[in-house]
């Protein structure tokens, strides 16, 4: 892992997830790719042209402004948590920021976004179509979210949820070997539902693969998936929770309005989605 995306308005949300970003990308040996994007009006004045280019001009060089006034303000945060050997590069555009994170992605070979979201509502926001919940379903890139409620400390336990399948056995490989640089444990949560079909000798085989990691299985016979995770986040220590975005409907139905209650300990927990 090379390069972490960390997209930023500049706000105190946005500064709290940088802090992530760099702890991340200190961990594992990663630059930290920093990304403004903003939009351009829609201004129309057909028979002046020339007023619509100075519109523009003027905006443009009020983002660049902006953001060259921010960039000393980043490392200040940098180096008030002895992050401030760690590289970064700037990048400021204008359009639509779900696109110009897929584009930046695809050509600066991005191995992880960290992005920041807004407490127990912008969790529901992030996967209802929020601008982190679009990136997680359209960019195919491992999206760590941090709500603004997070306050970085080190980390010392990974969540993962897991049914025992095939794509859970890759990112859960890709979770130990995150979480080692930390000198972290993961902790898998299977919740077994009335509808749970794979059998013992089929989690000992899946299991087998990591005998010898630092992972550690919880099997939790109950209905209630989404109840479940949130009593193991909390009961567990979790400081970091990664799924893997088989379906967006389940992150709907995990986020809803009438768990608000439930996520008043969870919206302090990062979330690390894998695809």
């Amino acid at each position: 892992m090379k390069k972490i995306l960390f997209p930023t308005d500049f706000s105190e949300t946005a500064n709290n997830a940088f802090v992530y970003a760099l702890e991340m990308a200190k961990c594992i040996d990663a630059e930290v790719v920093v990304l403004h994007v903003y939009d351009l009006p829609s201004v129309s004045y057909g028979e002046i042209p020339f007023v619509v280019s100075e519109i523009y001009d003027s905006i443009e060089l009020n983002n660049f402004e902006n953001f060259k006034d921010q960039i000393p303000f980043l490392r200040e945060i940098a180096d008030k948590h002895q992050l401030g050997s760690v590289k970064m590069s700037h990048v400021l555009r204008h359009g639509d920021l779900i696109r110009t994170m897929k584009e930046i992605c695809h050509d600066e070979l991005i191995d992880m976004i960290v992005m920041g979201t807004n407490g127990a509502t912008g969790l529901q926001e992030m996967f209802l179509g929020s601008n982190t919940g679009n990136a997680i379903v359209n960019i195919p890139v491992t999206l760590l979210s941090v709500p603004n409620g997070a306050k970085y400390t080190r980390l010392q336990h990974f969540g993962f949820t897991t049914k025992f399948d095939d794509a859970d056995r890759e990112a859960l490989k890709k979770v130990v070997n995150i979480a080692k640089k930390f000198h972290a444990d993961v902790k898998c949560l299977t919740v077994k539902t009335h509808g749970f079909d794979v059998s013992d000798e089929g989690m000992t085989f899946w299991k087998s693969d990591f005998k010898d990691e630092p992972v550690e299985f919880f099997l939790v016979p109950h209905d209630d998936v989404k109840e479940t995770i949130y009593d193991f986040v909390e009961h567990q220590n979790i400081d970091v929770l990664a799924m893997v975005t088989h379906k967006r409907n389940f992150f709907e139905e995990l986020f809803t309005h009438s768990l608000t209650q439930k996520l008043s300990y969870h919206s302090e927990k990062p979330i690390l989605a894998f695809h």
